[in-house]
Order: structure tokens, then C-alpha cells, then sequence
């Protein structure tokens, strides 16, 4: 176990061009001579010329507000412009009507609204006459005002993703409708983004289901000047796909034509029934190629791998050693539960298969398509990025706070159905970017320094090197010998020197206003001489001078929560933990990566918090009343010679 000291600054040595003292104290001129010593020796203040990321920057990648037709048509009022101002820390009127504010505001937002028929669901809410003339549209304005709203929008969705959807109701890229809403969506970004301060990104979600969820969350770099010189694409022929593939080239298209940047972010792999991370490509039945390996690797740096629809970075029937595993588990079916998941779907939907698969498809193709970073975010459809525990304002306006909330049922269909008790309240994608702009964040983004939380703010550093020492780990800018010596999360290291195995400088803090630390965690996934793909978790730092077991496991850290009051203490577990951790098995030869999972103390989960609030006492026994919150970095890759 090792703890130690911990701070979010950086620095580096670089050449300061102020002026300098002489030796004998006074203000000299900067000489050559003496600007080559400057450059040689390191400032006194450690946090002079700092050129790296100082602090994480917290935000949400995916958020709908009523411009999506399954959230206006479920009573979600509030559009882009009220999204970003909630986000910037005002206090709001939710569409249930009840006022809700973020403790803290965020650092940055996506606003990612459905791309297929955007702008219907505001003339459906209205009563368009255009609507209203089609038998369809006067049945789902109907249903809406019957109370019947989810009903109708599972309707449309269904109608638009098997392409039934009346010619009438088509508000497809073209039309005066759709380009209205994209254009609402790209002016409420351009008028919220305030660089240094806060930043709004325009995006939209790709929301393909060809039997299982393939959505991607669309990002661009850009302001509307270059955005709005395209439309989205949407997944209904002719102008629509539902493969991947033509996303990517949409995306290749847009950076032609504008000379703009855009990434992808993958959704939430859980309810893809295999198809998220797949070896054999599910269009055409052919096993995944190079070409296909480059362009994913290349549009799609980042998947997010927990939010209010579960939790995607393992599964126990794929991990069965890790007693973390069985966390905010989704694996009962498909998006829509019309089909069942069975156990063979796992292993291309989770996160660390996927990358422990990219592995072996590297070793083949000379490229990994799975070689993403992490991050969380919400899936709210509210236009609320609000996810702590004891402020979950629900997946969709149906969910917000209320008396019944846990126990409503939010999806049904032929492979089970899920209550609402079983929604998460997460997550938050963490960056370490330079400065709070576009340019800066979507640049961290693209190399994958982020992180994932299930809604904490915890900060965490991981970094990977070859010669890193415990003195590392008792500086107070640990992060500098990080970013001088190694590489970050997100980064490669290439093979070492002889007979050295790779060191990981590895730190948290826990959340100004959050629970303590449990544990650190490194998890390791590598390619076998053999062939075989491996997996391993090291606990790596842990809180309260706990002793490891004779099975190697760390003991329990405790709990301090009490259920009834929706209360716990931070009298167990570690303000902040940090380590330097050598690989004790590893093999020059062999590929490898390397994630933190760091893990905090029992806390409240949010049906604990509605309970109290509301005066539950007959909660159900199988319902889960506490949780241990967490976050996952992006990994580090180690690559043999050759």
C-alpha cells in the first residue's frame, strides 16, 4: 500500500524570455550566454512556463434536450440555450416544474440531439397542421396529450429507424424544418461558448440501431461558421445510413469541404448486443480489415463507457475475478429489449474486451480500431446535466424526481424490462486540456487524455514511463516527472531499456465536496506469447493500513452510510492517494495495456436519497440503496519492438 502527496499542478523547464537577475541580484540583460543557462536550469517556482494541463475540466458529451423527438415527446421543454445555461450553474425550472441547479457548473457541454427528424417532435408537441393532416401525426399528438408520450416517441422511432415513417412527417436534412433546428442547436452553442470560462460545443448523435445501439455522439472543433455549412447525417436511406461506415465518411467529408476538425465519440456499448465492438463486420459478415481498423481508430478516439443507461467497462461473466465488476450492470437485451442478450453478445460490447481484443487485431492488421480513451457522460434526455447522487433529475422527463419514480417501468419489450430504479445516475467526462476553449479540449480529446466518472469530480493523474522512482510519488507536483519523463493517459510507450519494466505514476483526489477513496487500481490487459488474451487487477493504493488477504485481496474498506438518512461519513478511506506502481509480470514481448480504476468509499445512491426525500419506507430488498462511485482513465499502450 503506498499513499503519499498529490497535487493537480505541472510544470516544465521551458525557456522563459522575462528578464533575469544578475548574480549579484540585480535585473540583467538576457545574453545568449546566460539565456542557454536559463533554458538548462529549472525555474525556482515550480509552476512558472507550465505548458501542460493543469487541472481536469469536467463536462457532459451527451445531452438532449426537446429538439430530440423521444425527449419533447415526453414532455422535455427546455431546448439548447436553457441546456447550456443550466450547465453554466443557473438555477432552472425543469419541465416537471420543479427548480433544479448544479452544485458546481460545468466546465463544458455537448448538446447532442437526435439527428434523425430534427425538429419534428416540437410541431408533433404543437400540433402542426402538417401533422395533424397525417394519420400518424394525429395519432402521436394524441397519445401526447393522453399522457401516453413515451409510447408515441418509441412509436416514431421505431417508424424512423424501419424507414415507415409517412413522407409528410419525413423532416429529413433538406428540409425548412430540420435545417431550422440545426441551426437553433448551433446558434445556442456559438452564444454560450465563452472561452477560458465555459465551453459549448455544437454536436448532434448518429443514432443508428440495426438491432442493437450503435449511436455516436458527433463533435465538432468548429464554430457555426464552418458547421453549418453541412447537415447532419441521419440513419434512413437515401440521405441516411445505418453503418458506421458512412458516418466516417460524412465526417471525412465535412473536414474536406469546410477544413474544419470532428471527432465521434461511441456510445455506451451495453445494449448493442454485440455489435458495438465487433471482429467480424455485422454489415457484410466479413472479419474486420485494416481499412476499417484505420478509419474507426482514426474518427472515433473516445468511447463512453458509463451513463444513466449502465455501465460498459466490464461485466462479470467476462471478469469473473474482479469483485468490482457487477457495476450499474445493463445486459438484459438490445435498445428497444426486442431482443435478449446472450452471453456470447459480452465480449463486443464492454470496454476492456474491446481492448483486449484491439490487441490481437493489432498483432494482425498492424492497427488496433479499439484503441480509444474513456469518458462518461450523461444520455440525459431533461436538458439537465445533473447526475450526483443526490441531485439525479432522471433519463427523461417522466423520471424526474418523484414518489414513483423507482419503482415506474422506463422500457419493456419482448427480453424483459428495466424499472426505474435500475437508471444510473452518471456520468461526467473529465479532460485534461490546457485551457478551457474548444480548440483546447477537443485537442485533449483527439490524444484521449481524459477520463470517465460516474458523476463524482475526483481528479486523477495516471502516467507511464520507464524510470520513474518513489520520490515521484512525495512530490507535490508529481505531474511534472509525468509529463517530462513519460507519457500520459491516453499515450503510447514504446519498448524500454533491457531487464526494465514500465512504471506508472498513479494518482487521485477525492472530490472537494465528495466521499473519500477506497482504493486505486490498475488493470492490465495483454496479448500472450500463446496467443491468449489476459487480464489482471492490481490494487495498486489503498486507504486505512488495510493488509491484503492470503488470496491477495485488499479487505473491504468499510461503510459508513446510513440508508434511512441518506447520510455517510468520511471517516474511512483517503483524501488523496498516489503511488508509483512497477509491473511485476511483465514481458518485453508481449502487447499490453494498462487503465486506473479508482474507487471511493460506500456512499448513498440516488434511490437512497429519493426514499429519504420522499418518505419510502417499503422499499424492495433488491433494490440497491448504496454505491460505490467511481472513475476510469483512458489506458496507456505498451508495444514490443518489432
Amino acid at each position: 500500500m503506498s499513499r503519499g502527496c498529490y497535487s493537480t499542478f505541472v510544470c516544465t523547464a521551458l525557456l522563459c524570455a522575462s528578464p533575469a537577475l544578475s548574480q549579484d541580484g540585480d535585473i540583467g540583460t538576457v545574453t545568449p550566454e546566460r539565456l542557454e543557462g536559463m533554458v538548462k536550469k529549472r525555474p525556482y517556482s515550480p509552476y512558472a512556463n507550465r505548458a501542460s494541463p493543469e487541472r481536469p475540466l469536467f463536462g457532459d458529451t451527451h445531452l438532449h434536450t426537446a429538439i430530440s423527438f423521444d425527449a419533447g415527446m415526453l414532455g422535455t421543454t427546455l431546448g439548447p440555450v436553457e441546456a447550456y445555461r443550466f450547465a453554466k450553474g443557473e438555477q432552472l425550472i425543469a419541465s416537471s416544474g420543479q427548480p433544479v441547479r448544479l452544485s458546481r457548473p460545468l466546465d463544458f457541454l455537448v448538446v447532442t440531439d437526435h439527428s434523425d427528424n430534427f425538429g419534428l417532435a416540437a410541431d408533433i408537441v404543437a400540433g402542426a397542421p402538417n401533422i395533424l393532416a397525417v394519420p400518424e401525426g394525429q395519432r402521436w399528438y394524441n397519445m401526447i396529450q393522453e399522457g401516453k408520450g413515451f409510447e408515441a416517441a418509441t412509436e416514431a422511432y421505431m417508424a424512423t429507424a424501419q424507414s415507415r415513417l409517412p413522407e409528410a412527417l419525413n423532416y429529413a436534412p433538406g428540409t425548412r424544418p430540420y435545417r431550422s433546428a440545426w441551426e437553433q442547436t448551433i446558434k445556442a452553442a456559438d452564444a454560450a461558448n465563452d472561452p477560458g470560462r465555459f465551453t459549448a460545443f455544437i454536436g448532434y448523435e448518429w443514432s443508428s440501431n440495426p438491432g442493437g445501439n450503435l449511436h455516436r455522439n458527433v463533435i465538432f472543433r468548429d464554430d457555426g461558421a464552418l458547421a453549418r455549412q453541412v447537415e447532419p447525417l441521419t440513419t434512413v436511406p437515401p440521405l441516411g445510413t445505418s453503418d458506421p461506415r458512412g458516418l466516417w465518411e460524412w465526417m471525412q467529408t465535412y473536414e474536406t469541404k469546410t477544413g474544419g476538425d470532428v471527432l465521434a465519440i461511441a456510445h455506451n456499448g451495453n445494449l448493442s448486443n454485440g455489435l458495438m465492438f465487433p471482429i467480424i463486420e455485422p454489415v457484410d459478415g466479413k472479419p474486420i480489415d485494416r481499412a476499417y481498423a484505420e478509419t474507426r481508430a482514426k474518427w472515433e478516439p473516445l468511447f463512453e463507457v458509463t451513463q444513466i443507461k449502465g455501465t460498459s467497462e466490464a461485466h462479470p461473466f467476462l471478469s469473473p475475478t474482479d469483485e468490482f465488476a457487477n457495476y450499474e450492470i445493463w445486459d438484459k437485451g438490445n435498445l428497444d429489449l426486442t431482443v435478449a442478450k446472450t452471453e456470447d453478445m459480452l465480449e463486443y460490447e464492454y470496454a476492456r474486451a474491446a481492448l483486449k481484443n484491439g490487441l490481437k487485431l493489432e498483432e494482425t492488421l498492424g492497427i488496433s480500431p479499439y484503441k480509444f480513451g474513456m469518458v462518461g457522460s450523461t444520455d440525459a434526455h431533461t436538458g439537465l446535466a445533473a447526475v450526483e447522487e443526490n441531485n439525479y433529475f432522471g433519463k427523461i422527463t417522466p423520471e424526474e424526481p418523484s414518489a414513483h419514480r423507482m419503482s415506474n417501468v422506463f422500457q419493456t419489450g419482448k427480453a424483459g424490462s428495466f424499472a426505474g430504479w435500475e437508471l444510473s445516475s452518471s456520468g461526467y467526462a473529465a479532460v485534461w486540456a490546457k485551457e478551457n476553449t474548444r480548440e483546447a479540449i477537443f485537442d485533449a480529446m483527439e490524444r484521449r487524455e481524459t477520463y470517465a466518472t460516474t458523476g463524482t469530480r475526483m481528479v486523477v493523474r495516471f502516467f507511464g514511463g520507464w524510470d520513474f522512482v518513489a520520490a515521484d510519488a512525495t512530490s507535490r507536483t508529481p505531474a511534472d516527472a509525468g509529463y517530462t519523463r513519460g507519457v500520459p493517459m491516453g499515450g503510447n510507450l514504446s519498448a524500454g531499456p533491457k531487464g526494465v519494466s514500465p512504471r506508472f505514476i498513479v494518482m487521485a483526489l477525492r472530490d472537494p465536496i465528495g466521499a473519500n477513496l477506497d482504493r486505486i487500481q490498475i488493470v492490465k490487459g495483454w496479448l500472450g506469447k500463446d496467443g491468449k488474451l489476459e487480464e489482471k487487477v492490481y490494487d495498486v493504493a489503498w486507504s486505512d493500513d488495510r493488509v491484503p488477504g492470503a488470496d491477495g485481496k485488499l479487505p473491504p474498506v468499510g461503510n459508513t452510510v446510513d440508508v434511512k438518512n441518506a447520510v455517510w461519513t468520511n471517516t474511512i478511506g483517503s483524501s488523496e492517494l498516489i503511488t508509483v506502481w512497477e509491473d511485476p509480470d511483465f514481458d518485453p514481448g508481449e502487447r499490453a495495456f494498462y487503465y486506473t480504476r479508482v474507487i471511493e468509499i460506500p456512499t448513498p445512491r440516488w434511490t437512497a436519497y429519493d426514499a429519504k426525500y420522499f418518505g419510502i419506507n417499503d422499499v424492495a430488498s433488491h433494490i440497491p440503496m448504496t454505491t460505490q462511485e467511481r472513475a476510469y482513465t483512458s489506458p496507456i499502450w505498451y508495444t514490443p519492438k518489432g
